[in-house]
Order: C-alpha cells, then sequence, then structure tokens
C-alpha cells in the first residue's frame, strides 16, 4: 500500500509516498466519464490521481477497512471534496455487495495496492512494526475481530506453526511456535510486539543479513489476524465480476503469497477452460488477457526503499468471445 520511510505516526501520514502512482493509473486506462473502484484508499495517493484523471461525469468508489483511513479522508487537512468521490468502510472483497447497494453493477476499472500501509506500520499503538513496543493488535479494521495477542493466547501449537510457516515463510515456525506456547503455559502469553520481537529473536539463531529476526513472524500474524489472503482472493473474483469489457485490473502486491495468487488468478481465467467431465460442452471462456508487470523506477527505489518488492500486474477484461490480440 502506501509507503514511506520511518518516521513517526504524525509525520507518516503527512510524508506518505504512494507506490508506482503514475503507473498504476495509467494501467487504468481512465475513461474521462468511466467508474473506478480504489479497493485500498489508505491515505488517498491513488484515489486523488484518478480524480485528477477523470472527466466531470466520472466517478470513483474507494474502499478501506482502516477507521483510521476513514477519518483521512474527511480531516480538513487531507479529506478528499469531490462529487465524483464516495468511500465505503469495507474490506475490497465486500466491493460486489456495496457497489450493489449504491446501484453500480459494473465498473471500468479495479485498482487494488495490497498489504499494510506506512501509516499503519509507523504507528506504534497499532501493533504492526517490530520497531515499537506497543501493543500487539495488528487489525487493519480496529472495530472488531481479534487481535494478533487474542489469536496467540487461543491458538495450539500446530495452529500457530502452520500461520507463521505458511504466511512468513519461516523455516523455524516449529521452535517459535513452541516457545510462545511454553511462555503463555509459564503464565505470561505474549502481549506486546516488544515481547514477540524479544522472543523470536531468541529462538531464531540465524537470518539473511539486513532482516530483523522477527520480521516474518509479524508478517505471518498480521496476515492472519486480517484474512488477507482470503479476501484478496474474494476481491479478485469480485473484481472481474464487476468490470465491464474492456475494463482494467491493476493489483499492487509486496510479497510473494500476495503476487502468486494475482499471478495464478490472472493466468487462470487467461484461459479457455475445458470441463473434462463433460467433453461435449463448450469450453469456459476465458475472461481476462493479462496485459503485463511493472516494478518500480531505480529512482522511486532510491527514493522510497519501502517499494522495492512491490509487482504491478495489470490485465484487460474481454468480452465473451473476443479473441486476444483483438
Amino acid at each position: 500500500m502506501n509507503a514511506s520511510g520511518p518516521t513517526d505516526g504524525v509525520a507518516a501520514q503527512a510524508r506518505h509516498v504512494t507506490v508506482l502512482l503514475e503507473e498504476a493509473v495509467q494501467a487504468l486506462s481512465i475513461q474521462p466519464a468511466g467508474l473506478y473502484v480504489d479497493g485500498t484508499f489508505g491515505r488517498g495517493g491513488h484515489s486523488r490521481r484518478v480524480l485528477q484523471a477523470l472527466g466531470p461525469q466520472g466517478r470513483l468508489v474507494a474502499f478501506d477497512k482502516d477507521p483510521e483511513a476513514l477519518a483521512a479522508a474527511a480531516a480538513p487537512d487531507t479529506r478528499v471534496l469531490d462529487p465524483r468521490f464516495s468511500i465505503c468502510h469495507a474490506s475490497f472483497a465486500q466491493m460486489r455487495e456495496c457497489l450493489a447497494d449504491m446501484g453500480i453493477h459494473a465498473v471500468q476499472g479495479v485498482l487494488l495496492d495490497l498489504g499494510v500501509s506506512s501509516p499503519q506500520i509507523d504507528t506504534p499503538q497499532r501493533g504492526f512494526s517490530f520497531r515499537f513496543d506497543a501493543p500487539l493488535d495488528m487489525r487493519m479494521d480496529t472495530t472488531r475481530g481479534p487481535t494478533a495477542a487474542d489469536f496467540l493466547a487461543r491458538a495450539d501449537e500446530r495452529q500457530i506453526a502452520q500461520v507463521i510457516r505458511d504466511y512468513g515463510e519461516e523455516r523455524f515456525a516449529l521452535p517459535i511456535a513452541k516457545a510462545l506456547v511454553a511462555r503463555r503455559e509459564s503464565g505470561h502469553p505474549v502481549r506486546t510486539t516488544g515481547e514477540l520481537s524479544e522472543l523470536v529473536a531468541r529462538t531464531v539463531k540465524t537470518r539473511e543479513p539486513g532482516q530483523d529476526p522477527a520480521t516474518r513472524t509479524f508478517q505471518a500474524l498480521r496476515i492472519q489476524v486480517n484474512a488477507e489472503l482470503e479476501e484478496l482472493e474474494q476481491g479478485l473474483s469480485a473484481a472481474l465480476d464487476l468490470l465491464a469489457p474492456e475494463g482494467r485490473l491493476a493489483v499492487i502486491s509486496f510479497h510473494s503469497l500476495e503476487d502468486r495468487i494475482v499471478k495464478q488468478f490472472i493466468a487462470r481465467e487467461s484461459r479457455e477452460v475445458v470441463d473434462r467431465r463433460a467433453l461435449l460442452a463448450p469450453p469456459k471462456a476465458m475472461r481476462l488477457q493479462a496485459l503485463g508487470r511493472i516494478r518500480p523506477s531505480e529512482e522511486e527505489v532510491r527514493l522510497n526503499p519501502r517499494s522495492r518488492s512491490a509487482i504491478l500486474r495489470v490485465a484487460r477484461r474481454l468480452a465473451v468471445g473476443t479473441e486476444v490480440g483483438a
């Protein structure tokens, strides 16, 4: 999502840098009178640029789970004052239902900027970062659901290890899970980011140069708490159903788990599928055409190191019966 350099929470909101800003908006191929979705408003970098490209009849609907993002959209110094703009307090996974309630059943483009935003990382009390000692929260929507500390207080060793292994790609997942459960059983469950970071550092004896030992564990718990991968799959399906012919899907991901889901989804929808159980039935038509992959420029990475892992994948919605290249 929106990324900026390390700073305090207030400054982060003022100095956030939107990753792949121009590339993402260009990928949408904006039609002046079109209707577009920004599935992850964040602090509004992509939304503001889309609105600049739209004409008077265009419209943009944004989504965000984070109450602080909605507050930023309405705050006097950062609000988006534009009659063409509206924002919903919801995950992009619910975009189909939310838009239907607004009488919208087709759009010309959907942009998803995945992951955690810099204001979330750089606000200590949100509990996303091991750089600060704070309550172990990690919820993007702070109005609902269990925190990371709640998950660690209830899950068994097998569940904790599976989450850290699958979502953090952490080879020391089992020793970390054992240490977390042993601490919990001693009467001192992990409740803060500092406690979790120290426990992982004691358990993980080797790590890639320049990477904090807790990096993978924090990523895994954040993905678990926010059901990020499940919501991504739901959001991609909803976006495809909403896209009008020639509409564009643009997705920015920041780690391999997200990018793999996006890549496989586009690939799966970019080919005809034959039902082997009904060979005489017509094949399921391809619905997308992959348009490419874009990485940040060397200049962007130099100015904003958090953008270095970003990948933008773009696809075009095909009309039924359209041939690729037509």
